[in-house]
C-alpha cells in the first residue's frame, strides 16, 4: 500500500522515518494485530500489551459486584438461555409473552455465553468487558493505519480512561456491543478509503446493519461520515463511489434486513408481543420508540419526553453534553477533541483529494459532530450513558491530530497548537472536577499546574533533545488523560444496577435532571432521585439504592421500591428502573408445581417481573413491558390465560406507569380486575394474588 503525500505546509511524504520538523508521516500496512510492523520501535508493542491489559483489568476487576446489573436484560439473558425462540426474538422470558424494546443481537452473545458456562452475574456481564477490550484494540488498529503507533497508542488510551466507557463495558446494556460494531466499522471503512475497496465497503455496511440489530436507528449516526469520506477521498472516479456507496448500503440493509423482516412476516400467535410497541409491530419499534421519536419526543408509551426546557430528559442545546449531567460521563476530551479536529482539517485543507489522513479525520470527526450534535438536540428519551457512543470517535480524533503535531515537532506552530490543546484539556478538566470538589480535592490542582507547566514547556519544545521532548510530551499526556481515568477508576469500584446507570464516584452520581446533576426528578439524592445508585449488592443479586423515594419522594410510583428508589422490604416487587431481591418465601412460593404453569406469576413492568424470573428461573410474564403501558397482553387475553390455568400467581404493586404519552392502560385494568375477583396473600412481605385455586 502507497499512502498519499500532504500538501499542506510543513507535512512530507507518509512512510518518512524521520523526525526532523515539518513532518506527519500515514502508516504503513500492518504484519500482525500485537508484533507490529517491520521497523517498530522497541516501545510499540509492550506498550500495546500494557494498554489492553491495563483495559482489561479496568473493565473485569469486581465485575460479580454489581450483580444483575441492568435486570431487565439479564431476565431476556435468562430466558434466552433456555429458549432459542426466546432467545431469537429478545423475549423476557422463556414463555415469550413480550420482547425487550431493543433488536436482540447483544443479547445474543450474552445467552450464549450464559449456555456455555451457566448464568450468573459474571457469565452475563463478561462479554461486554471483553468487547470493550477488543473496542479498544480495534481503534488502536483503525488510527495507527493512518497516523501510526503513537496515533494508535493514545487513541485507545483516550477511549479506555473515559468514564462512561469504564461503566457500559462492565454493565449489560446494548451499548457495549454497539460501539464494539461501530469501532470496527470505522476500521473497515478506513480500509475501503485506501483502494477504494468495495469487499471492505460491504464489511462497513454489515458491521453497522448488525449495530442495527442491537440499537436500531443510533447505529446509523456513523453513516454519513462514512459516506462522505469515501464520496470525498476515495482513490477512484465518482461514478464508482457512489455505486460502491450504494452496494455498501445495500449490504447494510440486509444485515439489518433479514431479522426485521422474519419478525415482521412471523404471525403475532407464534411469537412473543413487541415490546415498546402499541401495535405488535418492530417496524413502529424502529421508527417509532427507538427512532425519529428519540429526536422529537414523541413516544407513545414512555414515561415522558423532554420537549421542553429543563424537562424530563434535560434541556437540549449544543452544550448538553458539557453540562452537569452528561460532562462526568463524556466530556473530559470533548473540547480538547473538537479543537483536535480543526487543527486537523486546517493542517490538511491543501492536501490532495484522497489524502487519507484528512479522510481519518473526517470518519472519526464526521462521526463525533453528528452523534453530539444529535444527542444534544434530541427532545426524546436519553440518557447519559448513551453517550459512550462518542468514545471511539474523541479517541481517533485526538489520536490522529496529536501524532501529526508530534511528527511536526520542531515546527513552532505546531507545538503552539499542541500547548493550546493541553492548557485547553487541563482547565477544563479542573472544572469539571470542580463540580464534585469534595472527592480527590487535590487532584484538579495537580492537573491544572501539571499541564500548565507541560504545555509551556512544549512551546520550547524544538530546542529540546529527544529525550527531554518525549520526556515533556509523557508529563503533558499524563496530566491531560489523569481526571478522566481517576473518574474511571471510580466508575469500575462502585458496584451498578438498575436502568439507568452513571459513571463517577458513588457519593457524587448524578442522575437524571436534578439539581447539580446529583438527585433525579427533581429530587435530591437523599430524597430518591431518578436513577441515582449506590449500595453493593450480594453476588448474583440486583441491588436497590440507597435513595428512599421514587419520583421525587419517599413511596414513588409503582408501589414499593417506586420508580427506582429503595424498596420496601427485601422482598418488595421492585418498581420501573431496578428489580428487588425476592424473599426465599416467595421464590419457594413461585417455585411450587412451576411445571404446570406457561408462567408462575404475572407482574406489571419488567423490571417487576425480572426480579422474580432471576430468582426462580421460572418465567414470569411482565404485563405491559418496560414502561407497563404496552398492550400485552389485553384484560382479554389476560382472561383466557387465567381460565386456562397458565398463570400461577398475580404479583401486586409491580413497577410500571399504566397508561403514559398515550399508551395503554391495560395493565391498570388487568391489576383492577385481579384485586375485585381473588384473594391477596402476603408472602415474603409481597402480595400475591393465586389465580389457579
Amino acid at each position: 500500500m502507497t499512502a498519499d503525500t500532504l500538501t499542506a505546509p510543513g507535512y512530507s511524504s507518509p512512510d518518512a522515518s524521520s523526525t526532523a520538523g515539518g513532518r506527519l508521516s500515514v502508516a504503513g500496512r500492518g504484519r500482525s494485530l500485537i508484533r507490529g510492523r517491520t521497523g517498530d520501535p522497541a516501545w510499540v508493542r509492550p506498550s500495546l500489551l500494557a494498554l489492553l491489559l491495563a483495559t482489561g483489568l479496568l473493565y473485569l476487576w469486581g465485575l460479580g459486584a454489581s450483580g444483575w446489573a441492568n435486570s431487565f436484560y439479564s431476565a431476556a439473558v435468562q430466558a434466552g438461555s433456555q429458549s432459542w425462540k426466546a432467545m431469537f426474538f429478545g423475549s423476557s422470558d422463556a414463555s415469550n409473552s413480550i420482547t425487550v424494546d431493543k433488536p436482540p443481537a447483544s443479547l445474543w452473545i450474552m445467552a450464549l455465553s450464559v449456555r456455555i458456562f451457566g448464568l450468573s452475574s459474571w457469565s452475563i456481564l463478561v462479554p461486554q468487558a471483553l468487547e470493550g477490550v477488543a473496542a479498544v484494540g480495534v481503534l488502536y488498529l483503525a488510527v495507527r493505519r493512518t497516523s501510526g503507533a503513537l496515533g494508535g497508542l493514545v487513541a485507545g488510551a483516550v477511549m479506555a480512561a473515559t468514564p462512561v466507557a469504564a461503566l457500559m463495558f462492565r454493565f449489560n446494556n446494548p451499548d457495549a456491543l454497539l460501539v464494539l460494531l461501530m469501532t470496527i466499522a470505522a476500521y473497515c471503512a478506513l480500509r475501503a478509503l485506501e483502494q477504494a475497496s468495495t469487499k471492505w465497503l460491504v464489511a462497513v455496511g454489515v458491521l453497522i446493519g448488525f449495530g442495527f440489530l442491537t440499537k436500531q436507528l443510533q447505529a446509523l449516526l456513523v453513516v454519513p461520515a462514512f459516506a462522505l469520506a469515501y464520496l470525498v477521498c476515495a482513490p477512484t472516479s465518482m461514478r464508482r463511489r457512489i455505486v460502491q456507496l450504494l452496494v455498501g448500503g445495500a449490504a447494510l440493509v440486509g444485515a439489518a434486513g433479514w431479522w426485521i423482516a422474519i419478525v415482521q412476516l412471523t404471525p403475532a400467535s407464534m411469537r412473543p408481543y413487541i415490546g415498546g410497541s402499541q401495535h405488535n409491530s418492530i417496524l413502529e419499534l424502529t421508527l417509532g420508540y427507538n427512532g425519529l421519536g428519540r429526536l422529537t419526543g414523541n413516544e407513545t408509551g414512555s414515561v415522558g419526553g423532554g420537549n421542553t426546557a429543563g424537562g424530563m430528559w434535560g434541556s437540549t442545546g449544543w452544550s448538553r453534553l458539557f453540562g452537569s449531567e452528561m460532562g462526568g460521563e463524556i466530556a473530559w476530551l470533548l473540547p480538547t477533541s473538537l479543537l483536535a479536529l480543526l487543527i486537523g482539517l486546517w493542517f490538511t485543507r491543501k492536501a490532495a483529494r484522497t489524502n487519507r489522513i484528512r479522510a481519518a479525520l473526517i470518519v472519526w470527526g464526521g462521526w463525533l459532530v453528528v452523534t453530539w450534535l444529535t444527542f444534544s438536540f434530541a427532545k426524546g428519551i436519553i440518557h447519559p450513558y448513551y453517550t459512550v457512543a462518542l468514545s471511539p470517535a474523541i479517541g481517533g480524533v485526538i489520536g490522529v491530530t496529536v501524532a501529526g503535531l508530534w511528527r511536526m515537532r520542531r515546527n513552532f506552530t505546531a507545538n503552539v497548537l499542541l500547548a493550546l490543546t493541553v492548557a485547553v484539556t487541563a482547565a477544563w478538566e479542573f472544572i469539571l472536577l470542580d463540580r464534585v470538589s469534595g472527592w480527590m480535592p487535590w487532584l484538579r490542582y495537580s492537573i491544572l499546574i501539571v499541564g500548565t507547566m507541560s504545555a509551556l514547556m512544549l512551546l520550547v519544545m524544538s530546542r529540546l533533545t529527544e529525550r527531554a521532548a518525549a520526556a515533556v510530551a509523557g508529563l503533558a499526556l499524563v496530566a491531560s488523560l489523569a481526571g478522566p481515568t481517576a473518574y474511571s477508576i471510580a466508575t469500575a469500584a462502585t458496584p451498578h444496577s438498575g436502568s439507568i446507570p452513571s459513571a463517577g464516584p458513588a457519593s457524587f452520581t448524578s442522575g437524571i435532571g436534578g439539581a447539580g446533576g446529583r438527585g433525579g426528578f427533581g429530587g435530591n439524592r437523599a430524597a430518591g432521585g431518578f436513577g441515582a445508585r449506590t449500595g453493593t449488592p450480594a453476588t448474583g443479586t440486583a441491588a436497590p439504592p440507597t435513595g428512599a423515594g421514587g419520583f421525587g419522594g419517599a413511596g414513588g410510583f409503582g408501589g414499593a421500591g417506586g420508580l427506582g428508589g429503595a424498596r420496601a422490604n427485601a422482598g418488595g416487587a421492585g418498581g420501573l428502573l431496578n428489580a428487588s431481591t425476592p424473599s426465599a418465601a416467595v421464590v419457594a412460593a413461585l417455585k411450587a408445581d412451576a411445571s404446570k404453569y406457561r408462567w408462575v406469576a404475572a407482574a406489571v413492568g419488567s423490571n417487576s417481573a425480572a426480579g422474580f424470573q432471576l430468582a426462580t428461573q421460572q418465567p414470569v410474564m411482565a404485563i405491559g413491558g418496560f414502561n407497563g403501558s404496552d398492550p400485552s397482553p389485553t384484560l382479554a387475553q389476560f382472561k383466557a390465560y387465567v381460565a386456562a390455568g397458565k398463570i400461577h400467581y398475580f404479583i401486586a404493586s409491580g413497577g410500571g406507569f399504566g397508561n403514559q404519552m398515550g399508551g395503554s392502560s391495560a395493565s391498570s385494568a388487568i391489576a383492577t380486575w385481579v384485586e375485585q375477583n381473588f384473594t391477596a396473600t402476603t408472602v415474603g412481605g409481597v402480595t400475591l394474588y393465586n389465580l389457579t385455586p
